[in-house]
């Protein structure tokens, strides 16, 4: 392909992406294909030859596009959202062309200065003090196995790197039993292991990590001879959107020395709306590291993760390593790649920019305070039909209720509704029981699609009760 063709395809594939999320609502949400269908139809060998792009496009459009879930559709109700803003698609177009590698500050000084500024802009619209700095990571599951890395070199005096894990005890890290698997498999990779990953009970109508739980788990450990070495709360849960109270937890985790890691990866944008910080974010300032996703509820194109770092000293000695070619001399200057498990690194940064630039902070609160509301009034819906049970009250946009029945139906009426391809949702289990959660987040979603989702729900459970 020479550059006349790029440009002429890239006219084509813009013209084309802009009608695809026009017309999204009229597609079902989630694929419709079966195991196997899509590979069945590919050849078994690459082509020798090179073929023409039209007909790449048009197999793009034949094969692929049916086998594909639609992330962005308006009511894409399960899971949380991964939204792509416009704007946020444009920079990540600008940031494909000039395919950087912006592993230290000399391979992009762009690169680098605009993420230290974007993540300030983060830090002023979450509320968190001047002392914190951060870097993007690619999801938050990149960030917690960073703190807990770090979690487990502060308690090994940064002698893991070096020596490994053996003769150095049971490092024990602490839980909600709300917390999500990222937080296992963390554990897993950095040595810890599952058993030493200690998850706790949670109470109250957030269902926040229980305090005396917490203290006498880590009473009992000490007394066993093992090492607490971190807690990691949760601000909105994958689950049912759990939330820890978190001042009392910073309070033990302090008296304890732990090092303490917030889990905000969806919750965490809803923090630029000040109203919602006296209910989920006091004490947030206290934590070590917080993780929250833009990616999701704040709109930038996935891969974009930002970390806070109270300090970044920790996360340095846990992480930093410097051959020779990789130092750089003259000024000093941040290197991003220190500060995570990759070397390589994406120009993250400028989706952001690109995204708080045009809509304003005012613009993305707006979205926010509607998917809240819309939340509480779809939840209300669903609350009226008969027999349906609200099993967790909203949490922001996050609830779960039941239909009339046991688990094998509620997994019957969620197979149901998403055959039925006008909305998407997920089960979830919580006490015991399976639930079916509904969460509130689609970038372009309206009042509308979401009132939908009552009728939707009302529907199916008509046609197969």
């Amino acid at each position: 392909m020479n550059w006349d063709e790029f440009s002429h395809w890239g006219r084509h594939i813009s013209d084309w992406a802009a009608s695809y999320h026009q017309t999204l609502a009229d597609r079902p949400v989630r694929a419709r294909t079966k195991p196997g269908d899509i590979a069945a139809q590919l050849p078994a060998m690459p082509p020798d030859g090179s073929e023409p792009m039209d007909a790449i496009m048009a197999d793009f459009e034949r094969i692929v596009m049916p086998g594909m879930t639609h992330w962005q559709h308006p009511r894409f109700f399960a899971y949380f959202p991964a939204n792509a803003a416009p704007p946020s698609m444009l920079a990540d177009m600008l940031v494909t062309t000039l395919a950087a590698q912006c592993m230290l500050w000399q391979t992009s000084p762009a690169a680098t200065e605009l993420e230290t500024v974007v993540i300030d802009w983060l830090r002023q619209a979450m509320a968190l003090p001047e002392t914190f700095t951060g870097v993007i990571q690619d999801s938050a599951s990149s960030a917690t196995l960073s703190a807990v890395l770090t979690m487990r070199e502060r308690a090994t005096g940064y002698t893991g790197n070096r020596d490994g894990l053996s003769r150095k005890g049971n490092l024990r890290i602490y839980c909600s039993d709300q917390a999500h698997s990222s937080i296992d498999r963390a554990c897993w990779v950095a040595g810890i292991g599952q058993e030493n990953l200690v998850k706790l009970p949670t109470t109250g109508p957030r269902y926040a990590l229980d305090v005396a739980a917490l203290r006498a788990a880590i009473a009992q450990d000490r007394a066993d001879g093992h090492i607490p070495a971190g807690l990691i709360a949760i601000t909105g849960g994958t689950g049912i959107g759990a939330a820890d109270d978190l001042a009392p937890l910073f309070d033990i985790a302090q008296a304890e020395d732990l090092y303490t890691h917030l889990d905000a990866a969806w919750a965490g944008s809803a923090m630029i709306c000040p109203e919602f910080r006296a209910d989920f974010w006091q004490g947030a300032e206290r934590a070590d590291s917080i993780v929250f996703n833009p990616h999701k509820w704040l709109g930038a194109q996935f891969d974009c993760s930002v970390q806070f770092l109270k300090d970044p000293g920790p996360q340095l000695n846990t992480l930093r390593i410097e051959p020779e070619y990789l130092k750089t001399t003259g000024d000093a200057v941040t290197n991003y790649s220190e500060w995570t498990i990759p070397l390589g690194r994406r120009f993250r940064a400028l989706k952001i920019w690109f995204l708080i630039r045009s809509y304003g902070l005012d613009g993305l609160r707006t979205r926010m305070r509607n998917h809240v509301a819309w939340a509480g009034e779809v939840c209300d819906a669903i609350r009226a039909l008969d027999g349906f049970e609200i099993v967790t009250e909203p949490i922001l946009s996050l609830f779960s209720f039941r239909c009339p029945g046991d688990d094998h139906t509620q997994q019957r009426l969620v197979d149901a509704i998403n055959d039925d391809g006008r909305i998407y949702l997920t089960q979830a289990a919580f006490g015991g029981r399976k639930v079916i959660r509904l969460q509130v987040g689609q970038f372009d979603t309206t009042r509308n699609d979401v009132l939908m989702a009552a009728e939707v729900i009302d529907d199916v459970w008509r046609s197969i009760s």
